[in-house]
């Protein structure tokens, strides 16, 4: 397994970092269990969560599902280092949800009941809040760091110029602020590229890739449909995209195989590679699929290959950072 800085700091993480988005809903309870176990077996430390996640069973069920993993022992909490989220709603209540003051306090205590633990790693906030004033979300945080409850601050869905400004606020307090933001990118969705990536590298935040294979597009979804087996590949993200990306998909999954790469594989390899990002959120469902993001870590696609990639899935504009992606 390979190892980074989480942006500025000195906690390291891991290059893969495991998405529990899965567990309950296309998983067993065991079989989420083992997932964890052969994540840890791999070198993988670094697994992300959510207070919502597991809501079409009931809210907050993978973190209770983490929690129970947890009390397995063995040393699992004080190996792994955890990321869970806030904003999203929680019931139907008006203040249960969001980036109050209260609701992130709230939040972060039942996160804590939930996922068995004295503390997060990284407390992300899931979307930014446009109500909620970056005086009022810094104070929230700061209690919890100050208590121990929480240990670092990370953004999810941010823009680039909300990194600037959540930053900017967090100085004017001498707060560390921010030290990752987990954004979208893969192939198909490259709008990072112009502004929020150079953005956080400018400011020391580190890039967490989520969707790296686009809900399984980029994962031979092709293939799998006409084998028909097909799960997360034929539902939601990937299929939304995949009628206006067919012809792009069906060129990629036989670049693949005339080059003896795995479409998978190869998907999760670019991201790897991209400039400013410090690690993957991977969401597997089988032990195999866990086995062949580790692969990705050492596959190395080569110029040429990465030019092609290029071809078939251009980046916006010219390419590059904003304005030059556009202006020039």
């Amino acid at each position: 397994m390979e190892y980074t800085r989480l942006g500025r700091t000195a906690l390291e993480v891991s290059r893969l970092c495991l998405g529990t988005l899965n567990f309950r809903v296309r998983t067993t309870l065991d079989e989420a269990f083992h997932l964890m176990d052969e994540s840890l077996a791999h070198g993988v430390n670094f697994f992300d969560t959510a207070n919502h996640y597991g809501w079409q069973v009931h809210r907050g069920l993978t973190e209770e599902i983490i929690g129970q993993w947890f009390a397995k022992g063995g040393g699992r909490r004080e190996k792994v280092v955890l990321a869970t989220k806030v904003f999203n709603p929680m019931s139907d209540w008006p203040n249960d949800r969001g980036l109050s003051a209260r609701h992130i306090i709230a939040s972060c205590e039942d996160s804590l009941r939930r996922l068995r633990t004295d503390w997060i790693d990284l407390f992300q906030m899931h979307h930014v809040d446009r109500a909620a004033p970056w005086e009022e979300v810094w104070q929230a945080m700061e209690s919890l760091v100050r208590q121990g409850k929480v240990r670092y601050v990370g953004s999810s869905n941010f823009a680039g110029w909300h990194l600037a400004m959540a930053q900017a606020a967090a100085d004017r307090r001498h707060f560390l602020g921010l030290v990752s933001e987990q954004c979208v990118y893969n192939l198909v969705t490259r709008y990072v590229e112009l502004e929020l990536i150079p953005a956080a590298v400018e400011l020391g935040i580190g890039v967490l890739a989520w969707s790296p294979l686009h809900g399984g597009l980029l994962g031979g979804a092709l293939r799998k449909l006409d084998e028909r087996v097909a799960v997360k590949s034929a539902e939601g993200r990937a299929m939304a995209a995949l009628d206006s990306h067919r012809e792009t998909i069906v060129r990629y999954e036989k670049f693949c195989r005339d080059q003896g790469f795995d479409p998978a594989e190869l998907a999760l390899a670019w991201v790897l590679r991209r400039p400013g990002v410090t690690s993957v959120v991977i969401g597997p469902r089988l032990p195999e699929h866990l086995a062949g993001a580790v692969r990705a870590l050492g596959t190395e696609p080569g110029e040429e290959v990465l030019r092609e990639l290029d071809k078939m899935f251009p980046p916006v504009g010219n390419g590059g950072p904003a304005p030059e992606a556009w202006a020039w």
